[in-house]
């Protein structure tokens, strides 16, 4: 990702309706579906500024991964130990067999070669472990934002379930997520590529406006892994050994 990406990252990610409510639904998601076993191992994959590390650690002991120095380093920090730089898709030097869970939130889509990345995480999995993965969706929602973010693509359920099963692991619960405001979204991204407005900044709208955006997408803790959603802006799935 640009520079800017990640201290935009570092600034907002407390504050951020995205990241906030987004956290919660994660949180709430695992506590249902992961099915984790007491004091579990996970590892979150591109961890950025580390912004999820003390939700995954709700769960378990939790181990990282970033390959952009800065980053790294805010997230060695909330995290309280180093957080390693093993590239995907090769994960030199992860162990394997090791973890309960990996996390790999908005990541896959930075991978050129995505099937690869996810056998190599097959890999590292312990016996009854699986893969929290989330990624945008909807090709034709690109944008200066997914060029900012060094994005290879975006997903449709159809391709994400291809790339998964290609990679020797079955996706269970796979459906979108942030549907309540992608009518918003969608539109915005549609007014961009008529106006020409680049939507690559990442920094959150007003006070009112921001809590109001989290208060509308918190509401889908509530609703992810239980009841099919309509289209929305990212994709969410379980993945576990075929």
């Amino acid at each position: 990702m640009d520079r800017r990406v990640y201290d935009r990252m570092a600034e907002h990610d407390s504050t951020h309706w995205w990241y906030r409510a987004r956290r919660d639904i994660l949180s709430d998601y695992l506590s249902r579906e992961a099915r984790l076993p007491a004091q579990a191992r996970i590892l979150e994959i591109g961890c950025g500024t580390g912004h999820n590390l003390p939700m995954l650690a709700q769960f378990g002991t939790v181990d990282a991964i970033e390959i952009d120095p800065a980053a790294r380093d805010v997230a060695g920090k909330r995290l309280g130990k180093p957080v390693g730089d093993a590239p995907l898709p090769a994960l030199p030097g992860v162990p394997h067999g090791q973890y309960d869970l990996i996390a790999v939130l908005d990541v896959v889509e930075h991978i050129e070669d995505d099937v690869a990345a996810l056998r190599a995480m097959r890999e590292r999995l312990a016996p009854g472990g699986k893969i929290l993965i989330t990624v945008p969706a909807h090709q034709w929602m690109w944008s200066a934002h997914d060029v900012v973010n060094h994005h290879h693509r975006r997903y449709s359920k159809s391709s994400l379930r291809q790339a998964i099963l290609a990679a020797g692991l079955l996706p269970r619960k796979l459906g979108y997520f942030n549907s309540l405001l992608f009518p918003l979204a969608a539109g915005a991204r549609l007014a961009g590529r008529v106006t020409g407005r680049d939507d690559s900044d990442d920094t959150p709208p007003p006070g009112p406006v921001n809590a109001l955006f989290e208060t509308i997408f918190r509401i889908e803790r509530h609703l992810v892994g239980r009841v099919p959603m309509p289209p929305g802006v990212s994709i969410l799935t379980l993945a576990e050994p075929a």
